[in-house]
């Protein structure tokens, strides 16, 4: 993180942060922002940081849990909708 700050016109001070990135995920990054009508990087990087913390999609429990049902559907640990009817004796039809 750099050390370089200024001030905005609210209470919170700026900070300026920096990070690394794969030149292709920068690509990425470069014609999504400028795609959907964003005036910079930044506010495009600002807008989805703030979305994601306001908006979390799953919290940790919940990723966990996906991972471990896609590795269950790569190892084959998984049945269809039919065989679990047929196992365990529930019927739509009814």
């Amino acid at each position: 993180m750099s050390g370089a700050t200024t001030e905005n016109d609210g209470d919170d001070e700026i900070v300026t942060v920096n990070f690394k990135v794969t030149q292709a995920f920068l690509d990425d990054i470069d014609s999504t922002w400028q795609g959907r009508g964003f005036n910079s990087r930044s506010e495009f990087i600002r807008y989805t940081l703030r979305d994601a913390t306001e908006f979390p999609t799953f919290d940790r429990d919940e990723l966990i849990a996906l991972l471990q049902a896609e590795e269950d559907v790569r190892e084959e640990r998984t049945m269809s909708a039919a065989e679990a009817r047929e196992q365990f004796g529930s019927d739509t039809n009814e």
